[in-house]
């Protein structure tokens, strides 16, 4: 079940000692980086201003919650 909470404070990225935490991880494998941030952002999420790898953007969905995309590995 999920609620509201009127007390909420989202969560920063890069974690902050004495601020909000994440709450959970989530990391989504896609085929295209470029095109699943575009779909992500036309969904409400924003790139989150620290990158830390190029095959992996860290977005924000619109509550704060942090969550990645990353490219595809090719099969060998």
């Amino acid at each position: 079940m999920f609620q509201r909470s009127r007390h909420y404070v989202p969560p920063v990225w890069p974690p902050e000692d004495g601020r909000q935490q994440m709450m959970m991880h989530v990391d989504i494998e896609v085929p295209d980086l470029t095109t699943a941030v575009a779909d992500a952002e036309s969904l409400g999420a924003r790139l989150a201003d620290t990158q830390y790898q190029d095959d992996v953007r860290v977005m924000l969905d619109p509550a704060g919650h942090p969550f990645c995309l990353y490219r595809e590995t090719p099969n060998p």
